[in-house]
């Protein structure tokens, strides 16, 4: 039986980064490569799961929107966790988060690096 290669990617960029759009882009080619990817937000990058944020960003014109990118990993089993502390000190809670975000912390995260996932930070 064949196991999925796992990889992690930590977004701590937001909407002022193009360093973001490349992270989700890297994450959709993941999918594409039939990787199980698990994105983990801290910082600014937990406003990129606030309910219709996503909606108008494409920071480059020649990848799909972000939105479309965020539901591509959800679509086909990704996770995207959203650090708990940088949700809170937003002013935000689960009820303004899109739906399929879990809030999780680096401990979660850490527990799929240790099945073996290999990881990149943006």
């Amino acid at each position: 039986m064949s196991h999925k290669k796992k990889l992690v990617i930590v977004i701590t960029q937001g909407f002022d980064s193009e360093r973001a759009n490349v992270a989700w882009s890297i994450a959709n080619g993941g999918i594409a490569a039939n990787f199980d990817v698990t994105i983990f937000l801290v910082s600014s990058g937990v406003d990129w799961v606030r309910k219709n944020a996503n909606a108008v960003a494409r920071m480059n014109p020649l990848d799909p929107t972000i939105k479309e990118m965020m539901q591509t990993v959800l679509e086909n089993g990704g996770t995207i966790m959203a650090c708990p502390p940088c949700v809170k000190v937003r002013g935000y809670e689960q009820s303004d988060l899109m739906e399929g975000v879990v809030l999780a912390g680096s401990v979660a995260m850490l527990d799929v690096v240790s099945q073996g996932a290999s990881t990149l930070s943006f």
